[in-house]
């Protein structure tokens, strides 16, 4: 699954269509490469009801594969939810929805480059949403800024087919 994708659509369309009751985005720009590690939007569920919010891109990684690293990159895509580190957010506090308008995947050249073909919806519509669950966790994800609290979100994904 895709480690690019972006959201160019405006974020009164992403309150519509996604019913959402406060925006604590400010000002939303539009973000044509959202890379992980990377802060963009999600709704989420609140105690007031669905909020749109900004995250960092990358859940927490299971600890067996932080062992010699000194920074938790974080996980995108997350291709088993039944996975025993994945069940304490499965719950629908933790659920969130990704906006986007694109994503892209590596097409790999001739010469072993890759470059991105991007993808979006063929029925002209702009705005599309990714399943994803979310959390708040405190961590290293850059080494400059030392241990941070932030709120993190990852897509809900499958395997290949």
């Amino acid at each position: 699954m895709c480690n690019l994708y972006s959201m160019t659509s405006n974020p009164q369309a992403i309150r519509e269509i996604a019913k959402v009751l406060e925006d604590r985005t400010g000002n939303l720009q539009p973000l044509p490469e959202i890379y992980p590690n990377t802060m963009a939007p999600i709704v989420r569920n609140s105690e007031n009801g669905r909020e749109l919010v900004m995250a960092r891109w990358g859940m927490p990684t299971p600890s067996g594969y932080l062992k010699g690293h000194k920074v938790d990159r974080g996980v995108t895509n997350i291709r088993n939810p039944t996975s025993t580190w994945w069940k304490r957010w499965e719950d629908m506090q933790h659920r969130c929805l990704v906006p986007l308008t694109a994503f892209s995947e590596p097409e790999r050249l001739p010469d072993g480059k890759s470059r991105p073909v991007w993808f979006a919806r063929s029925d002209g519509e702009p705005l599309a949403f990714f399943a994803g669950i979310w959390c708040r966790w405190t961590s290293v994800r850059k080494l400059a800024d030392g241990e941070t609290t932030d709120d993190l979100f990852g897509f809900l994904t499958t395997e290949a087919n």
